[in-house]
């Protein structure tokens, strides 16, 4: 079974860090197959919004305007992992946070949800004010 994993979450003040991490896993399933590696984030009564989207090679990133010179996208492709650095973190951060995988060929950043093939169960990322 192919899923992704994420972990990391948690309860942190405003000010503060914390680091997610994806994990992909199953059968045929290596990190090389997945395209955009993305974060997406739902806060209660939302809609699910972008955050940030690597690509394969790592070299190219994308982020939310909100969350521009805070958060770092990255990945290891020899682990199957992909990272997200949440640094001086407020309250509007508070969501749920998910990754996702395109399995399609693309060679540009994806950052609608409708372009990502799977999807971890979430983590709750809480900000304190």
């Amino acid at each position: 079974q192919v899923q992704l994993v994420e972990s990391g979450g948690g309860l942190v003040q405003a000010g503060g860090s914390l680091r997610l991490s994806c994990a992909a896993s199953g059968r045929s399933l290596s990190i090389d197959h997945i395209y955009n590696m993305g974060w997406f984030r739902q806060a209660p009564g939302k809609e699910r919004d972008f955050v940030a989207t690597i690509l394969r090679s790592g070299g190219l990133t994308y982020y939310e305007d909100s969350v521009k010179g805070r958060f770092t996208i990255s990945r290891d492709n020899a682990k199957n992992t992909m990272n997200l650095q949440m640094n001086n973190l407020k309250p509007e951060d508070t969501a749920v946070y998910y990754c996702a995988a395109q399995l399609r060929f693309s060679d540009t950043p994806a950052t609608a949800a409708g372009q990502y093939d799977l999807w971890g169960q979430g983590t709750q990322v809480t900000v304190s004010s």
